[in-house]
Order: structure tokens, then sequence, then C-alpha cells
């Protein structure tokens, strides 16, 4: 009832400015998406412990509650002002841990375009990378059971604070560019904060049936100095020369806040992806995401699936973790029927198995997604 009276306030806002002349919102209109997913699951496995939790971590299997509403507005013409509300309640990466929000303000996005070939997109706060994918997927409606059958590697759904991106098109190619800054206000034991710049780019290529995509994520060194609260639109940029080397100064950080030098190293992220459609209903994809170049250690899944709105639809992945010389990390397969109701509702029973080191699970899972 508070979020709702919250939301009539806003409405009666962009009412008054409705009226308004020369207003930007002068005969635009809101649409309201919303998205309930639940994912239940039946664990089979040797032991109840951490080791098998983490597996399931890593493979992405998280059972819980999740729902989304987007409040999406068409600003002159082309433009798209959109806020997206988020409560979600799932199992936490230990055991026995149950994590959870009230249904909050988690994003705002405004995408300005300019003719069919050139946009410039602008996300304060609750950015992810998939933000500024050239082909956009952030419902389930196309995602099988865990995170291997979403065709998109996992870089794309990594968080990253604000961020403002450009995207080009062409007739067969597409490409994006963004920058982002996270970490800000964010206190790292008792006397320091951390700042993560990164750099995300695209570029996706469209041949008959088949599109292939290059992404690359480059998450620049983190920074800690005192603490300082900073609001979430603020970015700080000095001009002021550095009176330590920044070398040392981290060096002599990381022992004091108990952090691996390896979380202050600059990281990358390397990503391929490839899809195909046999005919209208079938998809193929694959990708593979490799982190730092110099790295054997890549995650890698392939994906079909055949979605037909009015009949009985299915799905199979398999996927894992190849650790250079030690071999075959983790892997994982799963299998799904999607039965598809009314186009709003949609359930999807299947099986998944994952191997991961020691452990070895097996689950039966159900998921529900209800689309309004």
């Amino acid at each position: 009832m508070k979020q709702r009276e919250r939301l009539d306030k806003v409405e009666r806002v962009l009412s008054f400015y409705k009226t308004s002349k020369g207003s930007p919102f002068q005969a635009a209109s809101t649409h309201v998406r919303g998205e309930v997913d639940v994912l239940g699951a039946v664990l089979m496995m040797g032991d109840v412990d951490q080791l098998h939790f983490d597996a399931l971590d890593r493979a992405g299997i998280r059972t819980g509650i999740y729902s989304r509403f987007t409040f999406e507005t068409t600003l002159c013409q082309d433009d798209t002002l959109a806020a997206e509300f988020v409560a979600s309640q799932e199992g936490g990466r230990n055991l026995g841990e149950i994590s959870g929000s009230m249904l909050s303000l988690t994003k705002l996005f405004y995408a300005a375009n300019v003719g069919d070939w050139f946009s410039a997109i602008v996300v304060p706060f609750g950015a992810q990378y998939r933000d500024f994918d050239v082909a956009k997927n952030i419902s389930h409606r196309g995602k099988g059971l865990t995170n291997i059958s979403s065709f998109d590697p996992p870089l794309l759904n990594q968080h990253n604070g604000g961020a403002i991106g450009l995207m080009v098109r062409k007739p067969n190619v597409v490409a994006s560019l963004a920058q982002s800054v996270s970490g800000l206000g964010t206190q790292l034991g008792y006397d320091g904060i951390r700042h993560c710049f990164s750099t995300f780019g695209q570029v996706a290529c469209q041949l008959s049936r088949v599109k292939l995509s290059l992404m690359g994520l480059q998450q620049g060194p983190k920074s800690f100095n005192h603490f300082v609260s900073l609001g979430s639109l603020t970015v700080p940029v000095s001009f002021l020369k550095q009176n330590k080397d920044p070398k040392r100064t981290v060096e002599a950080s990381a022992p004091s806040l108990g952090i691996n030098n390896r979380q202050i190293l600059s990281t990358g992220y390397i990503a391929l992806k490839l899809e195909t459609e046999l005919d209208e209903s079938t998809k193929i994809g694959s990708w593979v995401e490799m982190q730092n170049s110099d790295s054997k250690r890549l995650r890698w899944a392939v994906t079909i699936s055949d979605n037909c709105e009015d009949e009985l639809g299915w799905g199979a992945s398999v996927g894992g973790i190849f650790d250079g010389p030690k071999g075959l990390d983790q892997y994982q397969i799963e299998s799904f029927i999607d039965l598809t109701l009314d186009k709003r509702f949609s359930l999807k029973p299947g099986v998944a198995y994952v191997v991961d080191r020691d452990a070895k699970v097996l689950a039966l899972m159900l998921r529900c997604n209800w689309f309004f």
C-alpha cells in the first residue's frame, strides 16, 4: 500500500507536467509491465553441506520468488524513460541463508534515439551490462532452469552501478560502448572505499540466420581512500597529482584491509556468443567466456530450445567450466519442457545434473513465469 501511494504521487506529478506547455511529457503514455518468476527444486545429493551448496551457486541454481515491475514512458516520440521496481526472496550463498528484498526502485533507465542508427543510453543507478547488449533479453520468458540456458554469457548479468553508453546500428552490424563506475560509498573495513571503473564493448554481426557477437569487459583497478559518503549520481574526477605511488598505496592498504591482491588488480573478460535459428520456433545458442586473456580458465554453454506458443515446447543445455591443465572443473546438463498457457503464464518442469569437483547434485526443478 505504501508503494501504491508513492506511485500515485509520481502519477500526479507527471499529470501536472503533461498539462504544461512544452513539457517533454506532453501526450506521453506510461506502459506498465510485470513479471513474477518462481523457481523450486527437489535436490538429491550425497550430503547436505557447504560444498554442495557452493556447487549449486556456481551452477546458477537459485530457487526463490522474483518479481519485477517496469514503468516505461515514451518522450519526444523516440526517447524512452523507464523505472524498474524489483522484489525477491531467494536462497543465499551460505547454507541455511535466505536473502530477500521488499519492492523497491532498483533501476532508472533513459535512452535517447537519434534516428534508426544511433542511441545514447544513461543508467544513473542499477545498471547491468545487458542494458547495453545489442540483443536485449531481460525477461525470463526465454530462460530455462539455470543461468547456462539463458543464451547469454554471465558477464552480462554483472551489476555495475551507474553507466553511460552509445549504440550504433547498421544494416548487418550493431556496436555498443559503455563506461560505468561502481562501488562509490562502499566501505571496506574501517577506513576505505573502493571505486571500480569498467569499460564494456560489443560488436554483433548478422549473417542470414546466424548472429555472431563479440563482447569485452575491462574492469579497472580499485582505489582505496578515506571513507566519503557519495550519492548514487556522483562521479568523482580528480585533476590533482598523486603524492604517492598508486602501486605502493594499494600494496600497503591490502594487508590492513585483509583483501587479496587479485581482487585489487584490474580484470578483463572476453566472450563470444553465437545464435542461429533452424526455423521460426527452434533456436540454438552457444557462448564462451574467458577471464583475462592470458588465463586458460573459461566457461561455456550450448543451448537448444523450441518455444512454440500454441504447442508444447522444450529445451536442453550443456555447459561447464574448463580449468586448463586440470581439465573439466565443472559441468552441468539440464532439460525441460515448456508449457505456455494463454501467452501470459508458463510452466517449465525439468531436471538438472551438476558435477562440481567432488560434489554431485541431481535437481528436479519447476519454473513458473507469469507476465502481465
